[in-house]
């Protein structure tokens, strides 16, 4: 156990490395509505070379609480840490160098980058901010372009000078210059064609694993996130409702939304059955619904979900799901 430097009494364990929120709650507030709470006290934590799924349809916050978790959005409640340290909202000062190994790729890679700079140029920015010079920045943006897939010489060039794949893996080149040790992924394959989406997918697990960067992985796509995280959160209208290994969550989920979101999956089994789809909207987060946030469109929905709000609770090692209707019959662990 290592003290922090400039600390008394705060201290860095195993369980504080890597990226961690802590009954994180994020607000907004327009004119004329009532205060939206986007992300309503979710916790979650993100480990070195490890890769965690943030799924849940659109609206449902998960864009939101990844840019909180870097610091583009301030919380209302709760705490983000990143290596035992609290993650410091963005202004205008520079990050401390301390919290720079906690990078973000965006969902659009043309609008992330500047199109008046060449790629090589941007690159390089994390390697001056570092304290290096820009002949050595310019160095490190030929390898990490070959690293990424694409050839050193387009340093030179200019960010339309791309295709939308191009451009989201000159974005990962520019992420790993600043040699993250977590890197927060905000649908970075959205914005992408069918061709371009799992080979930035399979990217990014590569490098996660290739060099211990804790990954969040934020998308709508559960196949993709099937494939390549290691856990998952299912998001609701900013809670998170069930979370645990990939693989158990995908063969056996416990919450009637996450039983949606994966019977709504294509499957290529031969079976010519076409998928569920789930009926009704994600409910106006300024007005959400009292009790379960999710018994207005839930098929086993009693009178006591518009009253009660369950808890995230532990059924079975690393397996929690939030359902007051299933808590009967979840095996707390302990």
């Amino acid at each position: 156990m290592t003290a922090l430097s400039g600390t008394s009494n705060l201290t860095v364990t195993s369980k504080d490395v890597g990226l961690r929120l802590h009954d994180l709650s994020v607000t907004y507030r327009s004119p004329g509505r009532p205060l939206v709470r986007a992300v309503a006290g979710v916790s979650l934590a993100v480990a070195p070379g490890q890769v965690v799924g943030l799924v849940g349809e659109s609206g449902c916050g998960k864009s939101t609480l990844g840019k909180a978790a870097v610091g583009l959005l301030k919380p209302a409640g709760g705490r983000v840490t990143f290596n035992g340290r609290a993650v410091d909202t963005l202004g205008l000062r520079p990050r401390p160098s301390d919290q720079r190994g906690l990078q973000m790729v965006f969902q659009d890679p043309y609008a992330s980058l500047n199109p008046r700079r060449r790629i090589g140029e941007q690159i390089s920015d994390a390697v001056v901010l570092a304290g290096g010079t820009r002949e050595r920045g310019r160095e490190t943006a030929r390898e990490l372009l070959e690293r990424v897939g694409l050839a050193a010489e387009f340093v030179d060039r200019f960010p339309h000078e791309f295709s939308g794949g191009q451009r989201q893996r000159i974005a990962i080149a520019r992420v790993l210059a600043a040699e993250p040790s977590c890197i927060v992924a905000d649908e970075p394959i959205a914005a992408l064609d069918a061709s371009a989406q799992a080979s930035v997918a399979n990217l990014l697990l590569d490098l996660a694993r290739e060099r211990n960067v804790g990954l969040l992985f934020i998308s709508h796509d559960l196949s993709i996130v099937r494939q390549i995280a290691d856990t998952v959160a299912v998001m609701y209208l900013g809670t998170v409702v069930e979370s645990g290994p990939t693989a158990q969550v995908w063969d056996d989920p416990r919450h009637p939304y996450s039983k949606a979101l994966i019977s709504a999956v294509p499957r290529a089994d031969g079976s010519g059955e076409l998928p569920v789809d789930l009926p009704g909207d994600v409910p106006d987060p300024a007005f959400p619904p009292t009790g379960c946030r999710f018994h207005p469109r839930c098929p086993i929905a009693t009178d006591a979900c518009e009253v009660d709000e369950p808890a995230l609770v532990e059924f079975l090692p690393e397996r929690r799901a939030a359902c007051s209707v299933l808590a009967p019959a979840l095996t707390k662990v302990g």
